[in-house]
């Protein structure tokens, strides 16, 4: 199937227009037309190789809502027509442990990303969601529920399931205190989604800019990080702290906030991060976590909640050529919170 996007040539050069050509259908492959694709900020990392494993010419994007146009004969779950989503991964060796388990973001082997990963049987290079089709294996092709917003969805494929999973993981519900850190893409979704599994949230942040915003998304305050009395004031007072922020920082300072067995999860920053002081660590029995993703079952989970109790993230829908002016507000955080694109701006029917 050739089809077309928007991909990568060189780290310091602007997205540009790529045609490409998608693998024809396996057994168990699902091909989808993409109709929305959120713009995460992994995206960007990526286009720019800020991580040191990308290719080129790559075509980011991992947050994708689609329609099914065809199917292998062996696949079972969809039909042409259905609706559908794809998060950050769309294979795995579904034999480990961790695959049978439905972890499959943990898969011993390591799963195949959908984009800056490789097919586990051609070896080609994979390609994300920034175009106009994709085809998948059918066991990590996610259903959309009935009466989740198609335009506003897409984020959740990544910002939702990032954030849900650790909240999950360490059972967060009715009578929990989560601590948010930072309010952007990550923040807000984490911000709805402990709400909505009746959790007290705190959002916190450097300043009191976004006490309005932390409210309405649904934290019952916002604790300012500069202010150390009020800083003091809230030793001892999470559960669970969930760090969205996605540069280098010092988590010291949040670590006296976590009560006794109190976990500290970084989602945010992939890579080095600055040193930090064990004493609060020692004294207080507390923890420094990471997570990445969750699984497919989780994902689905976390689809079927969002639908349940009405929660989307805040979206800023775009054209697909206005992507790198994205980028640019992306790195400056001025969104509110997330951008999507919507992938009709890219008008191209697929060549099979």
């Amino acid at each position: 199937m050739k089809t077309v996007g928007f991909a990568a040539y060189d780290p310091k050069k602007p997205l540009a227009p790529f045609t490409f050509e998608r693998r024809g259908l396996r057994d168990n492959d699902v091909a989808m037309e993409i109709l929305y694709c959120g713009v995460c900020h992994s995206d960007l990392h990526t286009a720019r190789n800020d991580w040191g494993w990308s290719y080129y010419p790559i075509v980011p994007g991992h947050e994708i809502v689609g329609r099914v146009t065809q199917i292998g004969k062996g696949v079972t779950r969809y039909k042409p027509g259905d609706h559908v989503a794809v998060g950050c991964m769309v294979d795995s060796c579904q034999e480990c442990d961790q695959c049978k388990k439905g972890e499959e973001q943990l898969c011993r082997e390591g799963n195949t990303g959908t984009y800056a990963g490789y097919d586990r049987f051609t070896k080609a290079p994979t390609q994300g969601g920034y175009s106009k089709h994709l085809v998948v294996r059918e066991e990590f092709c996610l259903r959309m529920p009935e009466g989740l917003d198609l335009a506003k969805a897409a984020p959740l494929l990544c910002a939702g399931i990032t954030t849900w999973s650790p909240l999950k993981t360490w059972n967060v519900g009715p009578g929990s205190r989560v601590g948010v850190i930072g309010l952007g893409g990550l923040g807000h979704m984490a911000v709805k989604l402990a709400a909505g599994l009746g959790a007290e949230v705190t959002v916190v942040s450097r300043s009191n800019a976004k006490a309005a915003d932390a409210l309405e998304l649904g934290a019952s305050r916002l604790l300012v990080s500069a202010d150390s009395d009020a800083m003091a004031q809230a030793h001892d007072h999470f559960d669970l702290i969930i760090d969205t922020v996605p540069v280098r920082h010092d988590i010291t300072p949040y670590l006296p906030l976590l009560d006794v067995d109190g976990t500290l999860v970084l989602v945010g920053q992939v890579g080095p991060m600055e040193e930090f002081n064990t004493v609060p660590l020692l004294l207080g029995r507390r923890r420094v976590a990471g997570s990445p993703i969750g699984g497919i079952r989780e994902t689905q989970e976390m689809l079927d909640f969002c639908a349940e109790k009405n929660i989307l993230p805040d979206c800023e829908m775009i054209r697909m050529d206005e992507i790198n002016e994205a980028f640019e507000r992306m790195e400056k955080a001025d969104v509110r919170y997330r951008f999507v694109i919507d992938m009709a701006s890219l008008a191209a029917p697929a060549v099979v």
